[in-house]
């Protein structure tokens, strides 16, 4: 199970997300470009004292993403408020990447294209999103416990 995040806009969602992919054990792959300034020492900073934990790989653009042989391991499953299908209904693997759009434009066309599912968080009457890494938590969540992947705590077998 892998993490994607397309062109974030926003370094403290980046951080975020590379914390929950740390406590997870879920690598998280970054498409860029970002909206902010991206190094490896920014990665670690924003990951605060997670960044040694986080298995995080970078991609210069969308076309090498797709070409990364990991990337090919499972579906491509985008997150995005125009899915056509609830996330909680959808039937995950363990080698599925769950993608997320930009936090200001989401995912364009060819992203859309490229997936092998779309996929959308039910919302109440009204509401427009929820923000990148909580929605990421929430189907990150759903996908692990479908498919056994949550890490075994130190000291509970």
């Amino acid at each position: 199970m892998r993490l994607a995040l397309f062109q974030p806009d926003i370094p403290q969602n980046l951080g975020a997300a590379l914390r929950l992919g740390a406590c997870l054990d879920v690598a998280v792959d970054v498409i860029e470009p970002c909206g902010f300034p991206l190094s490896d020492s920014s990665v670690r900073r924003a990951a605060l004292d997670y960044g040694d934990r986080a298995e995080v790989e970078r991609h210069a653009s969308w076309t090498q993403f797709l070409e990364n042989p990991r990337r090919a391991e499972g579906r491509l499953l985008l997150f995005t408020t125009r899915g056509a299908q609830p996330f909680q209904a959808f039937g995950y693997r363990p080698g599925d990447v769950l993608l997320f759009g930009r936090e200001s434009a989401g995912a364009p066309f060819e992203v859309h294209q490229a997936a092998d599912a779309r996929l959308y968080i039910p919302l109440a009457a009204g509401a427009r999103s929820l923000n990148v890494v909580t929605a990421a938590a929430m189907a990150l969540g759903e996908a692990l416990r479908q498919t056994n992947g949550f890490p075994t705590a130190a000291g509970t077998g």
